[in-house]
């Protein structure tokens, strides 16, 4: 019994302390360190295994596990926050810096390498037996196989190629196999490819391997005196970078780094230096215009303007003058439209004056004729007022004494409407267009006209329709157009003893047309030709403004004014109104 409860002591001591270790394992922080995997998960596991066996020692309340995968794969993955270091080519890690603010805590060196900024470099392989291909400029024209397009030994074979003048997306063909590398040799011996780009020291790695033969594949524009152990066709550039994404703790980053630089590998293994500065690498991405470089990439466009600095300083200088030149056109587009306004409203306003000025002129004109016609019923009404006195004093019977009475009323009216006349054609009231029957206002304007042709023992001839369609007009302004008319056709005869005036209208399609003619002696050549012209004028005391206002004023109502273009004796003047479609008496 005592061996018994010995051996369950014993027992429960050991499944204590394997109870203990499990769950400190299981307390540890899982720490997930990306590989670039450019030879597949397997080789990238016994490449870097080594490194991370060494952090898991040195910092025991950690886990450091692997997660391989291509370019694209672990850029998704720090995109995503899933990873918290990387192990990747230099090429890789300038893009993370740009895109992801990443940053290098240590470079890699191969133990027998020559140093950490000349670790990693590219080869441009052929078959041997191509005798033909000695040199990367008898490439142009066949095909290249590489892995990717963003494969950093692509890039700086890419590099390489530019140098000796061949553009390798366009003097050459190239052909991506994608990962893992090998492809490439195999496309190679497979006669798909001409030639391939590998990373350095793969060609040695196979051949050690027995995957390829000794004298299978040669190395083109083989690198001399550079250090480096292995067949190169391109300068050396910084070894892989271990990578410290944004987002992980920097006491963790400085723990990482401290036994990175501290470790002691074996034979074989990898030594970590301080981090490189990578200028090199930016160096190469810049001149091929890749990578964060890319013209459409905010390095890439800050890249590009600098290297066109001139010419972007006179592009913006000129689109800085364009700006201003069209600032200052707009600005005096708008001094010129504000002149234009202002202008017009004076010359609207000096309209006005001048339009009031011919009412006066015309009148003046017309005062004797319109004073002896108003004389007329005022000699009446004193005859009939006279007349009533005397009636009174010899005792008039009342009905005589009313039709006396009635005859001066309608005397008085008679005055009164001249007056009235003379005053609204006078008055400076502004133009009011409103639908009127025009054959009324026709009627009117030969009315105030007619004392005065009565004082030249002239009658005006009037065919004037009872009715016609209406039009809408300002009734003073029309009046104005006919009288200025009628005293021009007057002054025309002058004092022939068989002198004839004549108005007419009439209704042509959608207008209204009216006409005043006379039998003077016509129109010059020179009076045709500036006949509408302001300030000119054939007349002696004449101002020259009458037609030139009368034009202004049909056109205002929608139509206009002109002279027949007939022989002498005589001359016609017709002005057309456009008819509205309104049920409308004025």
């Amino acid at each position: 019994m005592v061996w018994r409860a010995g051996s369950l002591l014993g027992l429960a001591t050991a499944l204590a302390l394997a109870a203990g270790s499990l769950a400190g394992a299981q307390q540890k922080t899982e720490v997930r360190v990306g590989v670039l995997a450019y030879l597949g998960p397997d080789e990238a596991a016994s490449a870097w295994e080594p490194t991370l066996a060494q952090l898991n020692a040195a910092l025991p309340a950690y886990r450091f596990t692997m997660v391989a995968g291509s370019q694209a794969f672990l850029t998704a993955a720090v995109a995503a926050h899933r990873l918290d270091f990387l192990i990747t080519n230099p090429g890789h890690f300038l893009e993370l810096k740009v895109d992801y603010s990443a940053s290098a805590l240590a470079t890699e060196q191969d133990l027998d390498g020559f140093s950490s900024s000349e670790s990693v470099g590219a080869a441009i392989v052929v078959l041997d037996r191509r005798a033909e291909l000695q040199h990367p400029a008898d490439l142009r024209g066949l095909k290249i196989a590489a892995a990717a397009p963003d494969a950093f030994g692509f890039r700086a074979a890419f590099g390489e190629l530019l140098e000796r003048g061949l553009d390798p997306l366009k003097d050459v063909n190239p052909v991506f196999t994608g990962f893992p590398v090998d492809g490439v040799l195999t496309m190679v011996r497979a006669g798909q490819a001409d030639a391939g780009v590998i990373r350095s020291c793969l060609l040695e790695k196979v051949i050690a391997e027995g995957r390829a033969g000794a004298q299978e594949f040669r190395v083109l524009g083989r690198k001399t005196g550079n250090g480096a152990k292995c067949q190169v066709s391109t300068r050396l550039y910084p070894g892989w970078a271990f990578v410290k994404v944004a987002q992980t703790p920097k006491p963790l980053a400085d723990e990482v780094a401290r036994v990175l630089l501290a470790m002691q590998p074996g034979a074989g293994e990898k030594v970590w230096n301080q981090p490189d500065d990578y200028l090199s690498v930016q160096d190469l991405y810049r001149s091929l215009h890749v990578g964060p470089y890319a013209p459409f990439t905010r390095l890439g466009i800050a890249d590009l303007l600098w290297r066109y600095r001139y010419l972007a300083a006179v592009v913006g200088m000129a689109a800085l003058w364009w700006v201003a030149y069209v600032i200052r056109v707009a600005q005096l587009v708008r001094r010129r439209t504000r002149e234009l306004a202002e202008a017009y409203e004076l010359a609207r306003l000096k309209d006005v004056k001048f339009e009031h000025a011919m009412r006066l002129s015309l009148m003046g004109e017309m005062a004797s004729s319109l004073a002896h016609e108003i004389n007329q019923p005022l000699a009446a009404i004193l005859t009939y007022a006279r007349g009533c006195e005397r009636r009174l004093e010899h005792g008039a019977d009342p009905q005589g004494l009313r039709e006396a009475i009635g005859r001066i009323a309608i005397q008085a009216e008679r005055a009164g409407d001249i007056v009235r006349r003379m005053r609204d054609f006078v008055q400076k009231n502004p133009a009011r267009q409103a639908p009127m029957e025009p054959a009324a206002v026709f009627r009117e304007a030969l009315a105030l006209f007619a004392p005065t042709a009565a004082s030249r023992d002239l009658a005006v001839e009037a065919d004037i329709p009872e009715e016609l369609p209406l039009v809408r007009a300002d009734r003073v302004q029309l009046e104005e157009v006919i009288l200025n008319l009628l005293q021009n056709a007057l002054e025309a005869i002058g004092e022939r003893a068989d002198g004839k005036i004549r108005f007419a209208a009439t209704q042509e399609g959608a207008t209204i047309v009216a006409a005043v003619s006379d039998n003077g002696p016509g129109l010059t050549q020179e009076a045709r030709n500036r006949l509408f012209e302001a300030f000119f004028t054939s007349k002696s005391g004449g101002l020259g403004l009458g037609l030139s206002l009368s034009r202004s004023i049909v056109e205002a109502h929608g139509g206009r004014l002109g002279a027949d273009e007939q022989a002498s004796p005589g001359a016609t003047f017709r002005f057309y109104l456009p008819i509205i479609e309104e049920d409308v008496r004025v």
